[in-house]
């Protein structure tokens, strides 16, 4: 599989999804997972959510920039470890404003508090799974009494 392949897949399971995790650290060293919407955008190794500053993730994000996002879609998943920032670029802003993001904001878009959290990716690793549901269990039991890693699908992992 080439390096254009695997930021297809990557694409197409970040597309597939609504939202995404975001795990910051805080300043006490603890994790903290949240729920952000995804903006649909095409992936080409920067990944944005709409957010609000200051807020706590925000203060995470000051104290390190080193964050992880999540997508899920139900059978595939992929984990994209990167550097965190804050924009507040109008026309970034512009580009990914809808009605959804607006109700998260009080005055909706002149809202003084709207930024963008943007997420540069450094790696990424995903698991595209290609059997059904029935084919994924029969291989969990074969490798049980096989003793062998039950193949499933797609594990990879790339570095941006």
């Amino acid at each position: 599989m080439t390096h254009d392949d695997d930021l297809k897949t990557i694409n197409d399971i970040i597309k597939s999804t609504r939202f995404a995790s975001v795990t910051t650290r805080t300043s006490t060293g603890d994790l903290v997972s949240r729920p952000l919407a995804v903006l649909g955008h095409e992936f080409e190794g920067t990944v944005w959510f709409f957010t609000q500053e200051p807020s706590p993730k925000t203060a995470d994000i000051a104290f390190d920039e080193h964050v992880n996002v999540t997508y899920i879609d139900g059978q595939n998943t992929v984990s994209l470890a990167g550097i965190a920032t804050v924009s507040r670029d109008q026309a970034r802003i512009d580009e990914f404003w809808n009605p959804f993001a607006g109700s998260w904001f009080e005055d909706g878009r002149a809202d003084p508090t709207v930024a963008l959290l943007q997420v540069d990716a450094t790696s990424i690793e995903y698991w595209d799974i290609d059997k059904p549901a029935i084919a994924r269990a029969f291989e969990v039991v074969k490798g049980i009494i096989t003793r062998s890693t039950p193949n499933v699908g797609e594990n990879r992992t790339i570095q941006l």
